[in-house]
């Protein structure tokens, strides 16, 4: 694949540009049909208004679905990092003990000779 290939296949994978074009096309659309309908001007600017509000309408509904799943994609994440880092605390925290425990053993056998070299 080339240059130009990638980044067509990377552009035409963002959801943006899908609900871009969606919004675009369905405008053009819509102005479209308006226009080469055998109606009245005011007819006409009133089926306008009423389309432009129903794509208005179904475009929030979208965002706000979107916004949703990004809410709960972000909630997911945050309760992962904050199992994950506990589950690290706890680990740290057994070697910490693991540790301690070997030096305070080292301490008592050091303790132990001098005190074998001093009698």
């Amino acid at each position: 694949m080339n240059k130009n290939t990638l980044e067509q296949q990377s552009h035409s994978a963002n959801p943006g540009n899908f609900f871009t074009g969606l919004l675009i096309g369905g405008l053009a659309g819509a102005a479209t049909m308006l226009l080469f309908a055998p109606q009245s001007g005011k007819a006409t600017r009133q089926k306008i208004q009423q389309k432009t509000m129903e794509l208005r309408d179904q475009t929030m509904a979208t965002v706000e679905g979107t916004m949703g799943q990004i809410r709960g994609k972000t909630e997911q994440i945050t309760s992962d990092v904050r199992d994950k880092a506990y589950e690290l605390k706890q680990q740290g925290q057994e070697v910490l003990v693991e540790q301690l425990g070997r030096v305070s053993e080292a301490a008592e056998k050091g303790k132990k000779a001098l005190q074998g070299k001093e009698s």
